[in-house]
């Protein structure tokens, strides 16, 4: 049984708060529930209530006792769940209420104007607040805070308020959320407080800052985001939305706003929740937020509405495609999707994937059931525009794509913090969207090939190609015929190499074997299927198969210095000097990474379920490193990459080997 109180937050690490309780606790829980103290009205609960409980099957994958993160709403299966009866004992004050923000803030100017504070004000310390908050910025060690330095860190608020407003959420762990003085205090801070940058800005919408004055004010600084920012961010805001205690907030009005005012925005939004909607302890909040977007935004439902058909239809052609052999399937499925019936159903349609396009129709002949173990679609689809080439989608039913389109979305994430700084690593990253529970599509990049096919179209034999040298740039040479084209390829790979190393090494990106790394015939590199992330690298016989930070094979290195196999060419130097930089920029913005896959917590995500699963990320980013030792330790693991090239290629040729068997 646990209470989630909304109005206060906790400086304490989660991982202690129960420690005490669990030493009394049996081991083997039934189930947890969650409530608020105070109802959306502010007051507070009387009387006899009844709480529908989840069990630990339903919506966790901790192993902790208690369940803070859960929702706070009843099991709706109220007739196959625990119920735990909870008495708030009636006091002799009728309707006790949560005091408003404007009576939080009078009661805060009347500390004031009675100087209960001003000790604090004049509290004497010589050493700078810029050194004090010094072994706190950008690294996880708030949790590990002394009282004495809590203590010291408030009582100089007023300097971090003047001198480094960024380090607000610092400063929100010295809160003792437990003292009214202290909350009233902090409220009146926040409305003095300027507007922070959107990364840091988004760290306080996380589940460590429940207050909802906190909470409040970050939404105040993602104001002046574009949309363009927004969409970038869209994935972890609708996930912060279950960390709301109430629907009715700042967070939901924001994003309500933002959708009705942009179509595209809203596109991605109502899919979003829709994806979740199948989860029980989501529907009634999601449910009523896709009610709230759909009744706002009127002309945006027909086409939404078509778009639901579509995946009816790939939904059934999907289950057809599955039954009988591979053959036999693809018969039955495109001649369903032939039907008058079901090719009207693609007629006028939105791409799910991206709603700039627009498809006029499927073309049958042209899809076909991949060779994956859930047989996914290959669907073609006509272009409305005539000018542009047909819309290639891969359907998967079966395959939880969230994981994916995490992923990519945090790639993108580092290609605009890399551009930002004037760096275009040339990043190919397609599009993915999860539409219901194991369902979703995924965009097919064009004109591209994986390294495994180049290699074995190259090699004389599939198991030995990975060894061969020369296969991938013999192949760009194919496409890129003028030695200004070749030049132009081999500057796409190794800028677009560059990106993915360090993007791939910094998420920890598991699973890379030569058909997950595809390249385009202009040059660009770019990975696909992530469903390994943050170093769960697979194994064999207790053996971890990939032993290298990143993927940097002889073959790419023959690319990068045009057809000579020198890692002391200027070329190869270049390269390994463009990782450094990416690294670098990514390394300044680890708060930002951390605080985005911290939202992504409640997600339930197999491979991203605690916060013990962010400690790979603050391995790889090194942040309690000064610039310096964090660029030597990159260079470590780069060498390390190199020196141990031959490992990828012994993996790769097993894979191929392995493959080739199967056919």
């Amino acid at each position: 049984r646990k209470h989630r109180d909304p109005k206060k937050s906790s400086n304490t690490n989660r991982d202690n708060i129960y420690k005490e309780a669990n030493t009394y606790v049996n081991n083997n829980p039934l189930a947890w529930v969650n409530t608020t103290i105070f109802d959306y009205k502010h007051q507070m609960l009387t009387g006899c209530l009844s709480l529908y409980t989840w069990t630990y099957a339903d919506d966790i994958q901790s192993e902790e006792i208690f369940h803070p993160l859960g929702t706070i709403e009843p099991n709706p299966r109220k007739d196959g769940c625990a119920i735990v009866k909870l008495t708030f004992q009636c006091s002799s004050y009728e309707n006790i209420q949560f005091p408003s923000m404007l009576a939080v803030l009078k009661y805060a100017e009347e500390l004031h104007n009675g100087e209960v504070l001003s000790s604090d004000k004049l509290h004497e310390n010589s050493k700078p607040i810029s050194a004090m908050l010094s072994q706190y910025l950008r690294i996880d060690k708030v949790y590990e805070m002394h009282d004495q330095d809590r203590n010291a860190l408030w009582s100089r608020r007023y300097e971090i308020l003047a001198e480094a407003p960024e380090e607000l959420s610092t400063l929100l762990h010295c809160v003792n959320w437990n003292e009214r003085d202290e909350v009233a205090e902090t409220w009146n801070l926040l409305q003095q407080w300027p507007t922070i940058s959107v990364e840091r800005s988004l760290e306080l919408l996380d589940y460590a800052y429940p207050d909802p004055a906190v909470r409040s004010f970050a939404i105040r600084c993602l104001r002046f985001l574009r949309d363009e920012e927004l969409l970038l961010y869209l994935l972890q805001l609708v996930q912060a939305m279950k960390h709301e205690s109430y629907l009715d907030c700042d967070l939901v009005t924001f994003l309500l706003e933002r959708a009705l005012r942009n179509q595209r925005i809203g596109h991605y939004f109502f899919w979003h929740l829709r994806s979740e909607m199948q989860t029980l302890s989501m529907q009634t909040r999601f449910g009523l937020l896709l009610e709230g977007y759909l009744k706002g935004c009127k002309p945006h439902v027909p086409h939404l509405c078509k778009q639901l058909k579509v995946l009816d239809a790939l939904k059934a052609g999907s289950l057809i495609a599955k039954k009988g052999s591979k053959e036999k399937g693809r018969k039955e499925m495109q001649d369903f999707l032939s039907s008058p019936s079901n090719s009207s159903i693609f007629q006028s349609i939105q791409n799910p994937l991206n709603p700039s396009f627009r498809c006029k129709g499927i073309q049958p002949e042209k899809c076909k059931v991949m060779d994956s173990k859930m047989r996914p679609l290959w669907i073609v689809l006509k272009n409305a525009d005539q000018s542009c080439n047909d819309i290639y989608i891969i359907f998967k039913n079966g395959d939880d794509l969230r994981q994916d389109m995490l992923t990519l979305q945090m790639l993108r994430v580092m290609d605009q913090l890399w551009k930002n700084e004037g760096m275009d690593f040339r990043m190919n990253i397609y599009n993915c969207i999860s539409m219901e529970r194991r369902l979703g599509m995924i965009e097919v990049v064009l004109n591209a090939e994986t390294i495994a096919n180049i290699q074995k179209e190259k090699g004389m034999f599939s198991a030995t190609s990975p060894f061969k040298k020369g296969s991938l740039f013999s192949w760009l040479k194919e496409y890129n015929r003028t030695e200004e084209e070749m030049n132009k390829a081999i500057n796409e790979f190794t800028l677009s190499c560059a990106g993915y190393c360090v993007a791939t090494y910094v998420l920890g990106v598991a699973d890379r074997h030569s058909d997950n790394i595809m390249v385009k015939r202009n040059g660009q590199l770019f990975h696909i299927d992530f469903g390994h992330i943050l170093g769960h690298f697979k194994e064999k016989f207790g053996v971890r198969r990939e032993r290298v930070p990143f993927v940097l094979t002889h073959d790419f290195v023959y690319v990068i210095s045009k057809g000579r196999n020198d890692r002391d060419s200027e070329e190869f130097l270049y390269f390994q000097n463009m990782c450094e930089k990416a690294f670098l920029v990514l390394r300044k913005h680890g708060c930002l990474i951390l605080s985005l896959f911290s939202m992504m917590i409640s997600t339930g995500l197999p491979e991203l379920s605690s916060e013990k699963d962010l400690n790979y990320l603050k391995e790889t980013l090194v942040l309690d490193y000064t610039e310096e030792k964090a660029r030597e330790h990159f260079r470590s693991k780069f060498s390390e990459a190199l020196v141990n090239s031959w490992k990828t290629s012994l993996n790769w040729a097993s894979h191929n080997f392995s493959k080739n068997n199967k056919q």
